[in-house]
C-alpha cells in the first residue's frame, strides 16, 4: 500500500470517442481541475469510422501536460493514474516501432456487417452468445480485428512473430505511457472484444482460431484494480503509479456507486449505454441486451446486464455539425422548450444502425412526421426526444431479462446537462431519474478503482457517504406516455430493414 498521508490527489485520464479528459481529483472525491481536448474522427466510406491513434496519444498526453503545468500540481503528490476508455475501438500496431499499421477502427464502424450477419447464421452465433455474452456485431472488436490483419498481415507471420500487437484503447493509451514495457488489458475491456470467454475469464482459443486471430498479438488481461505500472519519468518528470483500467461504461456504473445486483445507470454521451449491475452472477438476454464483466477486484468478478444505443448525444452534434440548425449543443434545449411537444415529429438517429434490443445494423436514420406545421424546434426536440425512446427501448427489455423493477435510474454524459431531456426520460419511463452533482461519473469510477488499489481510498463506504444529486419525478399522464411511445415504435418499425 502507499502511504495515504504522503499523496494529495488521484488522476483519470478518460479517452473518449470524441474528446479525451484529464481529471485532477481530491481525497473528498472532488474534482480539484479538469482539461479537456476534441480530436477528430474520420470517415472514409460510408459507415466507417477511424480515429489516428497517435492524434489520440497526443491528445491525452498534452491534456495531461497541461493541466499539471497550469494548476501547477507537485507530480509526486499523485498518488496514481486511474485510466478509463472507449471500448472495443481497435488498434494493430508495429511492437518495435510502436507505429501503427492502419488508422484506429471505432466501436461505430460497420465495414464488417456483413461478417457478423454471416455469423448470426452460422452455428458460432450460440457459440459466441454462450462464451462472450455478446452478440455478432461489427460494434465489437473481432471482426475489427480480422479485417486489419486480413489487410496488413494475410499470412499472419508477422503477428505469429509477435512483430504486431492489438490493443483497445486502454491498452494503446498503457503502452505509450510505459514506453512499451506493459501490454496489457482488464477484464471490462477484453470482455467487449468478442474472443474473451466470460465463464472462463480468459481469451477463447476456439474464437482465435475461427477469427483467425494469434494469441500473440493479444495483451495479458489483469485486474480492474491493479498496479499495472508507472510512466516514464521524462513524460510529466516523475514516475506516476497506473493502478487502475476500465471500459468507460462500466466505469460509470462504479462512478455511480452502482455497486449492488440491480442497480442501474444510464450514460448519454456519444452512444447510449445502460448498465445494470448483476453481481456475481451472468443473466442471458433473451431480448438483445448484452452480459459483460463489469470489473474484477481482489478476485471476485462482477458482473452487467448492457444495452447499447449507437447514436445518443451525437444526434445533436449532427443537428450543429450536418444539419447547421443549431450553434451549440446547448442551444437545443433552447429550441425545444419553445414548443410544447414534438407535434408528431419522430427522430430515428440510425446514422450507424440501430443497437439493442433492435440490433439492426443497415437501419438508416430518419425523420417522420413532418407536416406543413412542422418547424426546426420540433426537429430539435424529437432528435432530445430520441435518446429518452431509445432508453426505455433497452430497459424494457432490461426489466424482463432481469425480472427485477426499478425505481431510480442514475444518470450521466454530457446530454444528462439537458433538463428537458432529464424530466422527459422520467416521463416515458414512469421512473425516477437521479442527476448526481458530479456528472463525470465515467473519469471518477476510473479515480475511484486507482485510489483503492493504492490506499489512497479506503473503502467503498466513503463513496456513498458523499453522494449528492437532483432527482427528476415523472409527471406524465399513463394514456400521454404510452401514445408517444406508441408513436415511436410505429416510427422504428418503417424504417427497420427486414
Amino acid at each position: 500500500m502507499f502511504g495515504i498521508k504522503k499523496k494529495k490527489y488521484i488522476l483519470a485520464l478518460d479517452i473518449g470517442t470524441s474528446s479525451t479528459r484529464a481529471v485532477l481529483y481530491n481525497s473528498n472525491q472532488k474534482v480539484l481541475c479538469y482539461n479537456q481536448k476534441e480530436y477528430k474522427l474520420y470517415y472514409p466510406h460510408p459507415g466507417w469510422v477511424e480515429q489516428n491513434a497517435d492524434e489520440m496519444w497526443n491528445s491525452i498526453y498534452s491534456c495531461t501536460k497541461e493541466l499539471i503545468a497550469e494548476n501547477k500540481i507537485d507530480v509526486t503528490e499523485i498518488s496514481a493514474i486511474g485510466i478509463t476508455n472507449q471500448r472495443e475501438t481497435t488498434i494493430i500496431w508495429d511492437e518495435k516501432t510502436g507505429i501503427p499499421i492502419h488508422k484506429a477502427i471505432v466501436w461505430q464502424d460497420s465495414r464488417t456487417y456483413n461478417t457478423c450477419l454471416e455469423l448470426r447464421k452460422s452455428k458460432y452465433l450460440k457459440i459466441i452468445t454462450n462464451k462472450t455474452g455478446l452478440l455478432p456485431d461489427p460494434y465489437f472488436s473481432s471482426t475489427k480485428i480480422m479485417w486489419l490483419l486480413d489487410k496488413y498481415d494475410a499470412d499472419r507471420k508477422r503477428s505469429n512473430n509477435g512483430e504486431l500487437l492489438f490493443g483497445t484503447v486502454d491498452t494503446w493509451i498503457l503502452w505509450k505511457l510505459t514506453n512499451g514495457k506493459q501490454h496489457c488489458t482488464d477484464y471490462s475491456n477484453a470482455s467487449r472484444t468478442m474472443i474473451f470467454d466470460i465463464n472462463k475469464q480468459e481469451w477463447s482459443k476456439e474464437l482465435l482460431d475461427y477469427f483467425n486471430i494469434p494469441k500473440k498479438i493479444l495483451p495479458k488481461v489483469k485486474a480492474t484494480s491493479y498496479v499495472y505500472g508507472k510512466t516514464t519519468k521524462e513524460l510529466f518528470g516523475e514516475e506516476i503509479t497506473i493502478a487502475s483500467i476500465i471500459g468507460d461504461q462500466q466505469s460509470a456504473l462504479f462512478g455511480q456507486r452502482c455497486f449492488y445486483s440491480g442497480t442501474v445507470k444510464n450514460t448519454y454521451g456519444t452512444g447510449g449505454f445502460m448498465l445494470m449491475n448483476t453481481g456475481n452472477k451472468i443473466v442471458k438476454s433473451n431480448h438483445g441486451l448484452l452480459s459483460t464483466i463489469a470489473w474484477r477486484i481482489n478476485g471476485k468478478t462482477t458482473y452487467a446486464l448492457e444495452g447499447s444505443v449507437f447514436v445518443s448525444g451525437a444526434v445533436i452534434q449532427w443537428l450543429r455539425d450536418e444539419l447547421g440548425i443549431i450553434d451549440s449543443t446547448k442551444q437545443s434545449e433552447f429550441y425545444a422548450n419553445k414548443v410544447p411537444d414534438n407535434n408528431g415529429v419522430y427522430f430515428i438517429p440510425a446514422f450507424a444502425g440501430l443497437g439493442a434490443p433492435h440490433w439492426d445494423g443497415e437501419a438508416k436514420g430518419a425523420i417522420l412526421g413532418l407536416t406543413r406545421g412542422s418547424n426546426k424546434n420540433h426537429i430539435i426536440r424529437a432528435a432530445i426526444e430520441s435518446m429518452a425512446y431509445q432508453t426505455r427501448d433497452v430497459l424494457n427489455a432490461m426489466v424482463v431479462d432481469s425480472n427485477i423493477d426499478l425505481n431510480k435510474i442514475h444518470v450521466d454524459g454530457g446530454a444528462s446537462e439537458n433538463n428537458l431531456l432529464m424530466q422527459f426520460q422520467a416521463d416515458i419511463l414512469d421512473t425516477d431519474i437521479f442527476r448526481p452533482t458530479n456528472k463525470e461519473t465515467t473519469a471518477l469510477g476510473a479515480a475511484l478503482l486507482a485510489g483503492l488499489e493504492t490506499g489512497f481510498y479506503s473503502n467503498k463506504k466513503v463513496f456513498v457517504d458523499d453522494f449528492e444529486g437532483e432527482t427528476f419525478v415523472p409527471i406524465m399522464k399513463n394514456n400521454q406516455r404510452a401514445k408517444l411511445y406508441k408513436g415511436w415504435l410505429n416510427a422504428i418499425a418503417k424504417i427497420k430493414i427486414d
